[in-house]
């Protein structure tokens, strides 16, 4: 396994590229089941659940191929209804196959997802609105077993937001009988992103961004082309990034309106932005200001961004409250952020952080996806050297982070354990 080695306390300066985001892409990825043919997605960045989810696709028989951000999928030959454990157990978002599956084949057997370890993410929502499209589920062996023959398209009810559940409704029913309402669906521009490329695939949606989406089944889709949008989450980290070591840069090729909430979170704690086109520059403040955070979905405080909010937050002036309500166990980079010396504690979904004047370098552990992207930011702004092992989770969601971070002059190597 591979670890970071951080020499902390240097000013970052420059522009880093935003790469393409990788909860659009997955989703994007699984509906080009639905059409015969070659679909052509730009802007993919090279991460390890693309990778994973490359793997899927082949098994069930599509063509996959990568090169230089294109990903090319032919679907043509695709004629196996399962998503086998060996794979879906290493990534949660395997379980977009479900409704792609079920649309094109009539029956889906897609084993229970895995994943990083952040608490129980039940996929409840994703069997109801399957069953509310007129699925049949049962439970055999740790596997999901869908069968529907013709999907029909009905109104259905999100108790609360699920954006994977939201993508596989969408996916299982643009080619069902009739006509679907999904009400309580989420809006986040993943989802936006999705319903755009099925737009293009020839599909009818309506509802675009909003809480209410209407889809009005065809009988045919079409492979389709299409450039991946910004990943808001790898942008926001950069922007965490500048604050936490009181930097000032650029972040090229974004999207500064999926970005709204953390800009004025960091306005809050002391940060002015410029802001043109596609590119932020963030001017970070000389004394960071305590900030509350309460995640919500979209467009309230991004859950992905909750861990390296808090890095930043561990070296505010005075005292700030940060809520956890989408995943309420996502506080596993705490006990790792008090290594570097942070004041964090935790109840229930809840963390108070005391800011401290200086975090200290130390030897910590990834533990998930966005935390490990967490404990680089506090060791980037701690003195001394820190030491981040099991970063094959950050290689999940970031593409070469810390090429991008040393191009902005962070002292950071990837070694061996």
């Amino acid at each position: 396994m591979d670890k970071f080695i951080i020499n902390g306390g240097k000013k970052l300066y420059g522009k880093v590229e935003i790469s393409g985001a990788k909860n659009a892409i997955l989703p994007i990825m699984t509906a080009t089941l639905l059409a015969k043919g070659k679909s052509i997605l730009h802007n993919v960045p090279h991460l390890n659940d693309i990778k994973m989810m490359a793997h899927v696709l082949r098994v069930i028989g599509a063509r996959v191929d990568y090169h230089d951000g294109v990903l090319e999928i032919d679907a043509t030959h695709a004629s196996y209804f399962e998503a086998p454990y060996e794979l879906v157990s290493k990534m949660r978002a395997s379980i977009y196959v479900l409704g792609p599956l079920l649309s094109r084949f009539g029956q889906s057997k897609v084993s229970f997802p895995g994943g990083c370890a952040i608490g129980t993410r039940p996929v409840d929502l994703h069997l109801m609105a399957m069953e509310k499209l007129g699925a049949a589920i049962d439970i055999e062996h740790g596997y999901i077993m869908a069968n529907a023959g013709k999907l029909k398209g009905n109104d259905i009810h999100f108790p609360k937001v699920s954006v994977g559940a939201t993508a596989n409704a969408l996916m299982a029913a643009v080619l069902a009988n009739g006509e679907t309402n999904m009400f309580g669906a989420a809006s986040e521009p993943d989802i936006s992103s999705l319903i755009d490329f099925l737009i293009i695939m020839g599909a009818r949606i309506q509802g675009k961004g909003t809480k209410y989406i209407k889809v009005i089944g065809v009988k045919k889709l079409e492979p389709a082309e299409m450039i991946m949008m910004p990943d808001r989450i790898e942008a926001g980290t950069f922007l965490i990034a500048a604050a936490i070591t009181k930097s000032d840069i650029t972040i090229s090729k974004c999207e500064p309106s999926h970005l709204e909430t953390l800009m004025e979170k960091l306005r809050i704690a002391g940060a002015n932005f410029e802001i043109h086109n596609n590119e932020i520059k963030i001017i970070s403040p000389k004394i960071i200001k305590s900030v509350d955070v309460t995640t919500g979905p979209y467009p309230g405080y991004p859950t992905d961004l909750q861990a390296q909010f808090m890095a930043l937050m561990s070296l505010a002036d005075g005292e700030s409250v940060i809520t956890e309500t989408i995943f309420p166990d996502r506080f596993m980079h705490v006990a790792e952020l008090n290594r570097l010396d942070a004041d964090i504690k935790v109840d229930k979904n809840v963390a108070t952080v005391k800011g401290v004047k200086s975090l200290s370098g130390a030897q910590v552990m990834a533990t998930d996806l966005r935390a490990s992207a967490t404990l680089v930011l506090a060791g980037l702004a701690a003195q001394g050297q820190t030491e981040v092992s099991r970063i094959y989770h950050i290689d999940r969601g970031y593409d070469k982070i810390e090429e991008k971070l040393r191009k902005l002059g962070a002292d950071i190597i990837r070694a061996k354990e």
